[in-house]
């Protein structure tokens, strides 16, 4: 599903809290420039961003309501706990390091994600994880 309001040829100004906490899908493409891509994330209970790994691109995932258990890794195989981050954290993720979020809280995960270059199509939206998984970028 794709939405109409892309303004990445402009700057854009949006309370990032309100839109990460009032999104309910699992992803929603928020803005995308020519270097970076604002995504808002809604992970629900017990579920998870899903391990993960980019070669091309960093990401900045920032916690704005809930709390995330991050794990990380160098390989697939060393994918360990690295700490919790609750609502005001950032976890920076390289290019070329495994990661995952997951919320094991009682509440949704709300997050804001930033990829520098962008990552996904503009107008992204995908309602579920099983979506997501299913676009395959």
């Amino acid at each position: 599903m794709k939405q109409e309001n892309f303004a990445g040829d402009s700057p854009c100004l949006v309370n990032i809290h309100n839109a990460a906490c009032g999104n309910g899908y699992f992803r929603k493409e928020i803005w995308t420039g020519k270097h970076a891509q604002v995504t808002v994330m809604s992970i629900p209970i017990g579920g998870e961003v899903g391990l993960e790994l980019h070669e091309g691109f960093d990401q900045i995932l920032m916690v704005e309501y809930g709390v995330a258990s991050v794990y990380v890794g160098k390989t697939k195989q060393e994918v360990k706990f690295f700490g919790s981050a609750n609502s005001g954290c950032a976890v920076m993720i390289p290019a070329g390091v495994w990661h995952n979020l997951i919320n094991e809280q009682n509440v949704p995960l709300k997050i804001v994600s930033v990829y520098a270059p962008p990552h996904h199509p503009v107008g992204t939206v995908h309602k579920t994880k099983f979506d997501s998984d299913l676009a395959d970028y």
